[in-house]
């Protein structure tokens, strides 16, 4: 390694910029002396554009990763006598697939140590969900992470910092300084938080469309094949799919609003998307912890999978029998002519959504647990002048008015369209292997 000092870094800048390889020795020193403060950050912020610009390969990816696991904690579970199996998707419009997703898995013995996050912007976050329902904890300690997963199976619970906390100071840095849009870079953002929980197996979601991250298939794809690389190189068996985000995910958007649609999958009903998703990671995530082709679709409709709901949710202090928030105030959206649904925007609902105040724009803002987005007809569908698209919910009323302008462009009818057009035929698109 080199020695510290500033021409190390700016050396290691200068290799990057010019499109040369970096060594194994220069990115652990670089992601080690970033995370003690030996570098500051405009020389982070340097190398982090030349990364943006220049790339990585696959073996600089894998040792940058690596770096940044080095930096903190990595957790065992072989202790737990039980596969270990995890998802991570990558945020949409209505994407409450961990909440019935986790306990269906965990009801076959497996367990599913979900590490989430807080929503930012328009995607919501699976702990702000879960955190409507009263008594939730979303805060555990390591003995109870572990206790749960042995007793119940499944965990879904907030990241500790001492899990690849470079990630999280490289984050915040590349947030403002217009790198998060480098694959490599978000690749190892998601792939070291994921290899350090400790997990041996992983499927990944990754969105597609206006309301994902990734707005383009070629980049969906890239991405997904990255962090499959990253997994196998890390000796954690990886799987990824590409999932459809053109339109919002079942028929909530929004916290409570979301929960209770959950529930309604784990009671083998909800919308077609959520249980076509759900199945579809469960076979996956259930196939890497070495059980094959098992009928989840008979799990969701025969309670079991309800059981380990309510036993995951009782496990973190919740109450799974409580009334869940209601917004105080709701408005509809109606259709303003006869015509075809052929299209509903993901991220215009996703931003009314936020606006009524499911959401947060800067860290830590609280959020009404009962606002959201209720959608009453999907693309594809025939609709008659006035009737209800939408129902809005929010306890700040003056909030309609944006949620309405966010949805302005994201609604199309179109009166000569015929009834199918702009239908979502499967929200699974393809399945990535390395």
């Amino acid at each position: 390694m080199g020695s510290a000092g500033e021409h190390d870094m700016v050396d290691v800048i200068r290799t990057k910029r010019d499109g040369g390889r970096l060594s194994d020795e220069q990115i652990a020193w670089t992601v080690d002396a970033y995370t003690r403060g030996r570098v500051g950050d405009e020389q982070m912020a340097a190398l982090a554009m030349a990364i943006f610009w220049r790339g990585m390969d696959r073996a600089e990816t894998a040792r940058w990763t690596a770096a940044m696991i080095d930096s903190g904690e990595r957790m065992s579970l072989s202790d737990l006598g039980r596969p270990t199996t995890d998802k991570h998707s990558t945020g949409g419009v209505g994407d409450k697939i961990t909440l019935p997703l986790a306990p269906l898995v965990a009801s076959y013995g497996v367990a599913v140590p979900q590490l989430s996050g807080r929503g930012l912007g328009h995607t919501g976050g699976t702990l702000d969900k879960l955190e409507s329902i009263p008594g939730w904890r979303a805060e555990l300690s390591n003995e109870e992470f572990r206790s749960a997963l042995r007793e119940v199976g499944a965990v879904v619970c907030a990241a500790g910092a001492q899990l690849a906390p470079a990630d999280a100071k490289l984050y915040a840095l590349r947030d403002v300084t217009g790198t998060v849009d480098s694959i490599p870079l978000i690749a190892a953002s998601i792939m070291s938080k994921k290899i350090a929980e400790g997990t041996q197996a992983l499927t990944l979601d990754v969105k597609v469309g206006s309301g994902a991250f990734m707005r383009d298939v070629e980049s969906a794809r890239e991405l997904a094949r990255t962090m499959v690389d990253l997994g196998a190189d890390a000796g954690v068996r990886t799987a990824a799919f590409l999932t459809d985000m053109s339109t919002p995910l079942g028929c909530t958007v929004g916290n409570a609003l979301e929960v209770r649609e959950a529930v309604e999958v784990l009671s083998g009903g909800g919308p077609p998307d959520v249980v076509e998703l759900v199945a579809t990671l469960a076979q996956s995530m259930l196939a890497l912890a070495g059980m094959e082709e098992p009928d989840v679709a008979q799990r969701l409709r025969d309670g079991r999978a309800m059981d380990s709901w309510r036993a995951m949710i009782r496990a973190q202090g919740g109450d799974p029998q409580a009334a869940l928030p209601v917004a105080r105030h709701t408005d509809e959206v109606c259709a303003e002519t006869d015509g075809v649904l052929t299209r509903l925007d993901a991220l215009a609902v996703g931003v009314a959504s936020w606006r009524l105040g499911a959401g947060r724009a800067r860290k830590g803002e609280a959020v009404q647990l009962g606002a959201g987005v209720e959608i009453h007809a999907t693309p594809g569908e025939r609709v008659r002048a006035g009737r209800p698209l939408l129902t809005l919910h929010t306890d700040t009323p003056e909030r309609f008015d944006r949620a309405r302008q966010a949805l302005a462009e994201g609604i199309v009818i179109d009166p000569a369209a015929d009834e199918g057009s702009g239908a979502r035929s499967s929200v699974v698109l393809e399945r990535v292997v390395g």
